[in-house]
């Protein structure tokens, strides 16, 4: 199954092979660490080159304090034309917790990505409606 899901691997790095900084196999899941200047490019080459065109989850993980970098966003991805899930992940600095949105490619990361910052304090660049939805002010 993973062998399937290095094709597109494969093709993000022959488009550009900046966007590809580690790969992460585990558990029959393919895990692709892209740069957060390079993830809204990521997302729509998938989406509209090879037919990831569902943003499934999009979610924030704090790995604690004493790591850095200390936060990440997983953007699960799924093609309803082959049937195959993909994670993007973005790694980000407790100093620096921002990266640029993705509800250019997705209208659904809205309120992922809201529910991110409200969680985790993920400032999502350019977002049209950042403010808390969990938790209060």
């Amino acid at each position: 199954m993973t062998e399937q899901l290095h094709v597109y691997v494969d093709k993000l790095k022959s488009e550009n092979a900046e966007w590809v900084a580690d790969v992460r196999d585990a558990l029959g899941e393919v895990t692709v660490i892209t740069p957060r200047d390079s993830i809204v490019d990521v997302c729509a080459f998938l989406r509209d080159e090879h037919g990831f065109d569902l943003l499934a989850d999009l979610c924030g993980a704090d790995n604690g304090p004493e790591e850095d970098p200390r936060f990440e966003v997983n953007y699960h991805l799924f093609s309803t034309k082959h049937f195959k899930r993909l994670r993007l992940k973005v790694l980000l600095s407790e100093d620096d917790p921002h990266v640029e949105r993705v509800t250019t490619v997705w209208r659904t990361a809205d309120w992922h990505e809201r529910e991110t910052f409200d969680m985790f304090g993920v400032i999502f660049d350019g977002h049209p409606d950042l403010r808390r939805i969990l938790l209060p002010s």
